[in-house]
């Protein structure tokens, strides 16, 4: 069971949408706000279904996944501390076009996305800010369908490794090879060779489904362009927001 606590006079939560919002802003959907824990697994939302809560983690990370043919599913786009789940579904159009699955445990504030949408409908910038953020995460989509079709297997891992570890604030990383495969669209003996081959090069430590970086200059040098690729597009995205005044 998620547990959920209400925000009222804390600080604001370690989250980089909450946290570039004018305060203004921030008072539209402050009071609304609760933090939620975000536990392995846990579906949040199923494709075809209406998203009735958007997600902002503050530590851990969601994966956006398609189903496939048999029943295998492949990751699109991972959010996590740097952004939101449901920020394009806040502007229009409320069904899910994939699940959503958290796969890094944490935490998150959520807010029920009718009061969200009720805030956004009340402010521009906030409006402007969910826009982004969904461009943002759209872009992690479409560099991700080409990073899985392109590159290496060896690549793909670290690209993946890197970005989760950026978003979940930790070095430290528990996934198991199934998470994994549907990361990076890849089989799980694959994933399996592939992690021992960055482990004998001690760029992580790998055991039981605990993933440890030791080496991120290696790591990154075994990655993929991919993701530096959607750094710098996230960055422009975002960056975007702070350009426009109310």
């Amino acid at each position: 069971m998620r547990q959920e606590t209400a925000l009222d006079s804390v600080p604001r939560p370690l989250n980089g949408f909450l946290s570039a919002l004018s305060a203004s802003d921030f008072e539209l959907i402050r009071p609304h706000l609760r933090t939620v824990d975000l536990i392995q697994d846990m579906v949040l939302v199923e494709a075809g279904e209406i998203v009735k809560r958007a997600y902002l983690p503050h530590k851990g990370a969601i994966s956006l996944v398609v189903k496939v043919g048999r029943g295998e599913h492949v990751q699109i786009a991972l959010v996590g501390r740097d952004s939101i789940f449901g920020a394009f579904a806040a502007l229009g159009d409320a069904t899910a076009l994939n699940s959503a699955v958290v796969v890094v445990p944490g935490i998150a504030s959520t807010i029920d996305l009718e009061q969200l949408r009720f805030a956004a409908d009340q402010s521009a910038t906030l409006r402007y800010a969910l826009a982004r953020h969904g461009l943002a995460v759209d872009a992690k989509v479409q560099q991700t369908a080409g990073c899985n079709a392109s590159h290496t297997v060896e690549s793909r891992l670290a690209r993946c490794l890197l970005h989760t570890r950026d978003l979940s604030g930790s070095d430290k990383i528990v996934l198991t090879q199934e998470a994994i495969a549907q990361m990076i669209g890849a089989r799980r003996n694959s994933v399996s060779l592939v992690a021992h081959t960055l482990q004998q090069a001690d760029f992580i430590h790998y055991s039981r489904g605990h993933i440890e970086i030791t080496n991120l200059d290696g790591l990154m040098k075994t990655s993929c362009e991919c993701y530096a690729t959607v750094k710098a597009q996230y960055t422009r995205l975002i960056q975007g927001c702070e350009s426009v005044t109310p």
